[in-house]
C-alpha cells in the first residue's frame, strides 16, 4: 500500500483555524497552540451572547416603553396590562419603535387603551 502524506490536510486545518482567529491580539492570531483555545472560547462566548442579546434587547424595549408611557400617566406594567385587556397584539419591539420614531401614533395607541 502506498504511503499517505497528510501535509495538505494539516495545512488546510491550520489555515482554517488561523482565519477564524484573524484580528486577535498577540500570539492568538498566529500560533496554533494559542489560537485553538482562543477560537473555542470565542465560540462559547458567541453561543452564550446570542441568547443574551435577546434578553438585553427585551430590557431595552421595556425601558423605552416605560419612558414613553410615564408622561402619559401610566407605568409600564399598567400599560402592558391594559394592552392585553384591550386585545392589542403588538409586541414590545414594535411598540418601542413606534414610541421612539412616531410619538403621535404611540399617544393615539395609549389613549385608545386607557
Amino acid at each position: 500500500m502506498p504511503r499517505v502524506k497528510r501535509g495538505t490536510q494539516h495545512t488546510k486545518r491550520r489555515k482554517n483555524l488561523l482565519s477564524k482567529t484573524k484580528g486577535m491580539k498577540w500570539g492568538r492570531k498566529s500560533k496554533i497552540k494559542l489560537a485553538r483555545p482562543a477560537m473555542l472560547k470565542a465560540g462559547v462566548y458567541a453561543y452564550r451572547d446570542r441568547r443574551n442579546k435577546k434578553r438585553s434587547f427585551r430590557r431595552l424595549w421595556q425601558i423605552r416603553l416605560n419612558a414613553a408611557v410615564r408622561p402619559l400617566g401610566l407605568s409600564y406594567s399598567a400599560f402592558i396590562d391594559k394592552l392585553k385587556k384591550a386585545g392589542v397584539t403588538l409586541d414590545r419591539k414594535v411598540l418601542s419603535q413606534i414610541a421612539k420614531d412616531q410619538p403621535a401614533v404611540f399617544n393615539n395607541i395609549v389613549e385608545k387603551i386607557k
